[in-house]
């Protein structure tokens, strides 16, 4: 036996005395309710759907939420493994598991009443190993580089190819890192490829390792992505999206139980205890969160001449797709609104109600309320606006009829995603009119919102929370700025976000949070704007939640063509943009 197959069958041993038949414990719930190990079995032998399954957000009306799951430990009998030419006094079924398996594979397995392990491939009735020749389940893993990576993709044969030794693609001449479960599955995968081109270290040590020796790529399953890895596709398939198909990934590890003729039915019983996956579309969440948006002046001028929904014709797509799509809308919707003016000269906006129909057009599901303009209109449009938007079944925060409810934050959840959104504006005054008795935006109480982070986190949420802030024309903001941002992410905030911005901003990792101090404009007037073209340019960021998890970001860059309209950018401007907003970061 092989040093490498001693390791893996050691990890074997190890992993089936510890691990096997964990869940046939039942998990409580502060409610006092369980889930028990029935609730997860899954069909033998079902066929991989590729076939996405999107649930619809469910706004939960009270601030308090759900209970959070809490797992406790409990004891339970282990499995036995069959040494060679140990005989027992009662029949068993015997399983074979191959030593390069996942490991999160083997510590979900439960082993059915009568069933044992044997370390004897020979003779075994069923053998669990990588393979497609009967797949029962499918690992996928993913491609990795740190956050700030301009590179969003690669072929299936660049990637082969480095595995080789070959140099080719972005990536060419550094070798891939990954822990050694993962070359482990990998080799059997892919073949034994060339022990140069693949670096293996610890799994806690390749993220660290990869930000200090940039550029650099890595290969990680994908129950270990975190935000500051960027997930890079695959011949097109990135399997953070929605429309991931596994079928064209080479990434996608199929499992395999088989056995002898006559054994299948053996092979039934045991499928339905294995996952399906290690990836389940229907624990994604995808959520983007837009800049500014001001449906006045210019913007509102275009509109009416090139049709109201036109502003978003080329970006639609990402918006719609999204689980819950967020808008900033600044500006206040007012009956008598008058026609547009493109050289309006006060800074007292309203919206024609009709406008409203963009938001619809691009699928809006929440709003927020914190721009400086939102009761630029008097009270009764405020409160027209709100009326227009519970109308559409659109929760709003971070203003609204008076402090107390601006103050609420609106809590989502999408496919077990339970998901907080929560802002205010850091100007206050004049800016920020909510108070106990009037409408209007809600002005930043910094004591109250690191309060109400703090119990939102405890009751189990993800907390996105977003400023109206100071405008900066810059790439990147001011230290007051980065502060506040920092006060928000201490208090446990998952993602920061500044919706004030007209030209875009710089971001930062801070512990465990992502900060994006400024996305740009969404729909405003500002296109060939004082100081230059940086006005141009805008983010929609797009985050990933799985299974209760904050996993990945993805940035959207956009290229405004007239004072109304953007569209995606061009590979070419997309790299030459993020290598601005990289260097502005610190990276």
């Amino acid at each position: 036996m092989s040093l490498h197959n001693r390791r893996g069958f050691g990890l074997l041993i190890v992993l089936s005395i510890i691990l096997l038949n964990s869940s046939c414990a039942s998990t409580p719930t502060e409610s006092g309710e369980t889930i028990g190990a029935a609730d997860s079995v899954q069909p033998a032998f079902a066929p991989f759907s590729t076939t996405p399954s999107p649930t619809p957000f469910q706004p939960l009306l009270a601030t308090e939420g759900l209970p959070t799951l809490v797992a406790e430990a409990s004891p339970t009998a282990q499995p036995s493994i069959i040494p060679t030419g140990e005989n027992s006094n009662e029949p068993a079924q015997t399983l074979w598991m191959a030593p390069n398996l996942p490991p999160a594979l083997l510590a979900s397995l439960v082993l059915p009443q009568g069933w044992v392990l044997t370390d004897q491939q020979e003779g075994a009735d069923l053998l669990l190993e990588v393979g497609d020749q009967k797949p029962v389940s499918r690992w996928i893993y993913a491609l990795v580089a740190p956050f700030p990576t301009i590179v969003d993709s690669v072929t299936d044969n660049q990637l082969i190819n480095a595995w080789n030794g070959k140099k080719a693609g972005p990536f060419s001449g550094h070798p891939i890192l990954m822990d050694e479960a993962t070359h482990a599955i990998l080799e059997a995968r892919l073949g034994a490829g060339d022990p140069n081109a693949v670096e293996v270290m610890p799994a806690d040590k390749l993220l660290d390792y990869a930000w200090k020796n940039r550029p650099s790529w890595a290969i990680v399953p994908f129950e270990d992505l975190e935000p500051r890895w960027k997930v890079l596709a695959v011949n097109g398939e990135n399997p953070i999206q929605r429309e991931f198909n596994p079928d064209q990934y080479p990434l996608a590890v199929p499992i395999s139980l088989s056995g002898e003729p006559g054994t299948e039915s053996l092979a039934e019983q045991l499928a339905g205890t294995l996952p399906v996956s290690n990836r389940d579309e229907s624990k994604l969440a995808i959520v983007v969160l837009t800049g500014v948006t001001a449906m006045v002046r210019a913007t509102a001028y275009t509109m009416e001449r090139d049709g109201i929904t036109s502003p978003a014709q080329d970006i639609k797509p990402w918006l719609k797709k999204a689980d819950i799509a967020h808008i900033s809308n600044e500006v206040p919707f007012a009956p008598n609104c008058p026609f547009p003016n493109p050289q309006q000269p006060d800074l007292k906006f309203c919206s024609k109600p009709s406008y409203i129909e963009l938001l619809e057009d691009i699928g809006t599901d929440i709003v927020e309320l914190t721009g400086d303009h939102f009761a630029d209109w008097g009270a009764e449009a405020t409160l027209y606006t709100l009326d227009m938007y519970r109308e559409r079944g659109w929760p709003y925060y971070g203003g609204g009829r008076n402090i107390e409810e601006g103050r609420k934050p609106v809590l989502l959840e999408v496919n077990g995603n339970r998901i907080a959104f929560i802002g205010c504006n850091a100007k206050g005054g004049g800016y920020a009119t909510a108070s106990e008795n009037t409408p209007g935006a809600v002005a930043c109480d910094y004591d109250w919102m690191r309060s109400e982070i703090r119990r939102l986190k405890r009751k189990g949420y993800l907390v996105i929370a977003t400023f109206q802030h100071q405008e900066i024309y810059a790439y990147m903001v001011g230290s007051k700025i980065q502060d506040d941002f920092i006060t928000l992410a201490e208090a446990g905030a998952d993602i920061v976000s500044g919706s004030q911005a007209h030209q875009p901003h710089g971001m930062q990792f801070y512990q465990e949070s992502f900060l994006h101090f400024g996305l740009g404009n969404l729909f405003f007037d500002q296109y060939r704007y004082f100081p230059g073209p940086e006005t141009d340019q805008a983010f929609i960021d797009r985050h990933i939640f799985y299974d209760g998890r904050y996993i990945s970001t993805e940035l959207l860059p956009i290229q405004f063509v007239n004072l109304a309209r953007s569209r995606p950018m061009t590979p070419e401007e997309k790299e030459e943009f993020l290598a601005k907003i990289f260097a502005a970061s610190g990276w």
